[in-house]
C-alpha cells in the first residue's frame, strides 16, 4: 500500500470512528461493529468495517460503513465519465452513512466521502475523489435547511468560492427521482470524479466535507428530536421513506458500483430504512405541513 493510499485510509477509518462514537452518545445506544474481509476467489478483494445502530432512542437505523476494496476491472457505473479507464484494475475506499431518525421531524441524512484509483494498461495510476452530503426532511424547517447548506458552503469556500454553487447544483441534479419528477430532499453538496486540485488539494477538500458532517447535522437533530408527533406524522414519514428506497435502488451510482463490482450486499444496503410503506396515488391536502414539504422544500432553491 502506498503512503498516499495509507493516509487516505487512516483518515477515513478515523472519520468513521469519530462519527459513530459521537452519534452513539446522542442516541444513547451502541453501534454493532462488523469487521469483514472478502474471501479468496471473490471478484473483489479487500476489507471493511460496517457499523450499525438499530432500534435506538433517536435513530431507528443508523448505518456507517468503511470499505477498502480492489478489483480487476472498473464497473460501468465508475467509467461512464471516464471511458478511457474502462476495464482497468481499480482500488476504492470510502466512508458512507445514512441515518434514519425515529422522530418524523428529524430529517434523514446521507454522507459519503471516497477515493478511487485505476491503472490503465501501460499507464500510471489515476486517482479521483467524490462525496458530499444531503438532507431529506419529512417536515420542512427553513432554519434547518439554511444551517445545513451554510455548513456545506463554509467547508468548501477555502477551496474556491465556485465549489459550493457547483456542487450544490450537482447535488440537486443527482438526488432527483426522474421517474417521479421530484427532488429527494433539500440537497446539500455532491461531487464526483474530482481531481482538479491535484491529489493533495483534492484530498484536503474531501476531508473538509467529511469533517463538516457532524456540525451540519447534529444541531438539527438536537432541535427536533423531542418534537411531539402522532400517527399522521409517522405515516407520512414511512411513506416518504419509500422515495428514499426508490432512489437508492434505481438511480444511485454508489449502490450500482457496489453491486456491479461484487461488493458486500449487507454493507451496500445499510442505507435502507427499517420500516417503509407505499400507497397508491397518495395525495396531500392543500395547506398542510405535508403539502408545504412538496411545495417549499422538495424544489430546487437557493438556501444561502
Amino acid at each position: 500500500m502506498s503512503k498516499q493510499t495509507q493516509n487516505v485510509r487512516d483518515y477515513l477509518t478515523d472519520l468513521q470512528e469519530r462519527i459513530t462514537s459521537t452519534v452513539a452518545l446522542v442516541d444513547g445506544g451502541r453501534f454493532l461493529v462488523d469487521r469483514w474481509k472478502k474471501q479468496p476467489g471473490d471478484a473483489l478483494q479487500g476489507n471493511g468495517n460496517t457499523q450499525i445502530l438499530e432500534g435506538g432512542q433517536v435513530f431507528e437505523r443508523a448505518g456507517c460503513g468503511f470499505s477498502h476494496v480492489s478489483g480487476p476491472r472498473l464497473p460501468p457505473s465508475a467509467t461512464q465519465h471516464r471511458p478511457e479507464l474502462s476495464g482497468a484494475p481499480f482500488e476504492a475506499m470510502g466512508v458512507s452513512l445514512v441515518f434514519h431518525p425515529r422522530n418524523p421531524y428529524v430529517p434523514t441524512v446521507h454522507m459519503n466521502v471516497r477515493m478511487i484509483s485505476a491503472t490503465p494498461e501501460g499507464g500510471e495510476p489515476v486517482c479521483w475523489f467524490g462525496g458530499g452530503m444531503d438532507l431529506t426532511p419529512y417536515y420542512g424547517f427553513e432554519e434547518d435547511a439554511i444551517h445545513f447548506h451554510a455548513t456545506c458552503k463554509n467547508a468548501l469556500d477555502p477551496f474556491g468560492v465556485d465549489k459550493y454553487p457547483r456542487f450544490k447544483a450537482w447535488c440537486d441534479e443527482y438526488f432527483y427521482l426522474k421517474h417521479r419528477d421530484e427532488q429527494r430532499g433539500i440537497g446539500g453538496v455532491f461531487f464526483d470524479d474530482f481531481s482538479e486540485l491535484g491529489f493533495d488539494g483534492s484530498l484536503a477538500m474531501m476531508t473538509s466535507v467529511g469533517d463538516a458532517f457532524l456540525d451540519a447535522y447534529l444541531p438539527i437533530v438536537d432541535r427536533r428530536k423531542n418534537e411531539p408527533y402522532g400517527e399522521r406524522e409517522r405515516s407520512f414519514q414511512l411513506y416518504r421513506r419509500g422515495r428514499y428506497v426508490e432512489f437508492n435502488l434505481v438511480w444511485d451510482r454508489g449502490t450500482h458500483f457496489g453491486l456491479q463490482s461484487g461488493g458486500r450486499s449487507e454493507s451496500i444496503l445499510l442505507s435502507m430504512p427499517p420500516l417503509v410503506s407505499w400507497a397508491y396515488n397518495r395525495v396531500t391536502k392543500k395547506g398542510t405541513p405535508e403539502d408545504r414539504l412538496y411545495k417549499s422544500f422538495l424544489v430546487r432553491r437557493e438556501w444561502v
